[in-house]
């Protein structure tokens, strides 16, 4: 039936005509209501109020109830942390490119084979694959801080024991101090997103995931560019080519030094106040809710994710690859271009470096991270095929601009990696999905590195160069099948509109929602 205004009486009865059905009521029940009128006195004001929205508690994240109460600010120390946290991570990286630039200085020095050299890079990948689960358990259980400053503090510890390993003789010495960097690099590498998303706002969060991997980069240009300058090719003196490595062994100590005590004096878990809606609604959630193990549980079962964990190894693990073997590779077809091979390096990483920063400015401007990526793995590819193709031409010009259009594209996929990572994953921890992003780039590393530095002994850089190609080619496939769910983003621009009245059901047979509510003071027909 139909509910009507009297035309009688403002104030007079509302009478409801035509009613033989089932009717609700509260703390009683559902109950047959007999043939004939029924008059209910109702005032007309109590129409024109608006219904109230219904209950949306149950399907909010923790925290959202509260969203009016949601308080946020950015603060200028954000600057300081993310400088300092990306200067120890330069030293970090430098530490991890700076015997594979010069392989054959110290393969003559230690009197060691090439895979012995090519093992102090790949110990870097092989320490985080074990070692990233009880790293991530302690970023979300002890914060950012103290993860920070493990990280600072083994890598300056690991650059001191290098100094003790000036020696023809201790290979063995310089393995441990190789090791003790690697473990630093754990609580290192997971970091850039944990310190975007909790110290940055919505609109500048991917350019300073970009600018803290950027800090990681940096250390890897420098790495390519400083080892051949400080320590020339003098196979004919022994004495002077081990006291150049011991000025580049001490100067990397002491700059690590340096920044661990900065670390100990910048570095906070997190602001006073969230710098987003995002942070803010998580940070109010309670924190016996969380478990690690559950966080893992889900970031497995989300499909996408793993289509991603499996691209950005693929991605990841090949510029490690070609990093490590870039002496090589340029060795075999340009002999004593040492020199240059640095430079090369540093032409690919100082590219990528732009291409990192771009990229972040890309994502905040336009939150398209599934199109940049695919674009990105794209050119990417192209990129390689051509350094690939063109490594044997005898010009080292062209080395140089095609190492910078590879270097530009892929490592500039690194910090789009991070963040479509967040999004597809919120509301579970950046370094939870940072550092299973990490350790399948380190499996993909480890495994590339080995096969491809084989390929490349037995049948030429082209051989190797072609494997990465290939596994290139399929991660753009896996890339193109990734569905797009922008979780974080979807917080962060969320508006709800509170005086709008969502039509529901009432839990009786579907004929009762026929019941409306006509009158002249409403205006608009609301189902019940």
């Amino acid at each position: 039936g139909h509910i009507k205004n009297s035309p009688n009486s403002p104030r007079g009865p509302i009478q409801i005509s035509k009613l033989n059905a089932t009717s609700y009521i509260p703390k009683i029940g559902y109950k047959e209501l007999s043939d004939g009128p029924i008059h209910i006195t109702l005032d007309p004001r109590a129409l024109e109020q608006e219904l109230p929205p219904p209950d949306e508690k149950e399907t909010m994240l923790p925290g959202e109830q509260n969203n009016e109460a949601l308080e946020t600010r950015l603060y200028w120390r954000r600057f300081a942390v993310l400088a300092v946290f990306s200067l120890y991570s330069l030293v970090n990286a430098f530490q991890w490119i700076q015997y594979s630039i010069i392989t054959n200085i110290f393969m003559d020095y230690y009197n060691v084979s090439s895979i012995a050299i090519d093992w102090l890079s790949v110990v870097y990948m092989v320490a985080y694959v074990p070692l990233i689960f009880p790293a991530t358990w302690l970023l979300d259980k002890k914060g950012l801080r103290m993860t920070a400053l493990l990280g600072a503090g083994l890598n300056s510890l690991g650059a001191w024991v290098k100094c003790a390993s000036v020696g023809p003789g201790l290979f063995w010495v310089t393995m441990t101090a190789q090791i003790i960097c690697s473990v630093a690099q754990v609580f290192i590498l997971g970091l850039p997103s944990r310190i975007a998303s909790v110290w940055f706002g919505p609109r500048e969060v991917s350019t300073a995931c970009a600018t803290a991997v950027l800090g990681n980069q940096l250390g890897v240009a420098i790495g390519f560019l400083l080892p051949p300058v400080l320590v020339p090719n003098t196979a004919d003196d022994k004495d002077l080519m081990g006291h150049n490595i011991s000025i580049m062994f001490y100067g990397t100590a002491g700059v690590s030094t340096l920044l661990f005590l900065l670390t100990i004096f910048v570095i906070k878990d997190r602001p006073p106040l969230p710098p987003s809606k995002a942070q803010a609604v998580l940070s109010t959630g309670p924190a016996e809710d969380y478990s690690y193990k559950k966080s893992i549980i889900n970031l497995f079962k989300n499909k996408p994710f793993i289509l991603l964990l499996i691209s950005y190894g693929i991605m990841t693990g090949s510029f490690y690859s070609v990093s490590t073997l870039l002496n090589q590779m340029i060795i075999t077809h340009y002999p004593g271009e040492e020199l240059n091979t640095g430079r090369i390096g540093l032409t690919l990483v100082v590219a990528g470096m732009f291409g990192s920063i771009l990229c972040g400015i890309w994502l905040d401007r336009t939150k398209t991270y599934k199109l940049t990526t695919l674009i990105v793995y794209v050119l990417s590819f192209i990129g390689m095929v051509v350094f690939t193709f063109t490594l044997n031409l005898e010009n080292l010009l062209v080395i140089f601009f095609t190492a910078g259009v590879l270097g530009f594209f892929m490592t500039g996929y690194l910090p789009i990696g991070f963040e479509f990572g967040v999004e597809i994953t919120y509301p579970e921890s950046e370094g939870t999905s940072s550092g299973l992003l990490n350790a399948f780039a380190q499996v993909f590393g480890i495994i590339f590195t080995l096969i491809q530095g084989q390929l490349t002994t037995d049948y030429g850089p082209l051989s190797g160069n072609m494997f990465l190609c290939a596994w290139i080619l399929l991660g753009i496939v896996l890339t193109a099948l990734i569905k797009s769910d922008l979780k974080r983003h979807g917080v962060n621009v969320s508006n709800i509109n509170k005086g709008q009245a969502v039509p529901t059901e009432l839990p009786s047979e579907k004929a009762s929602s026929d019941v409306k509510l006509e009158s002249s003071s409403l205006p608009h027909e609301t189902s019940i």
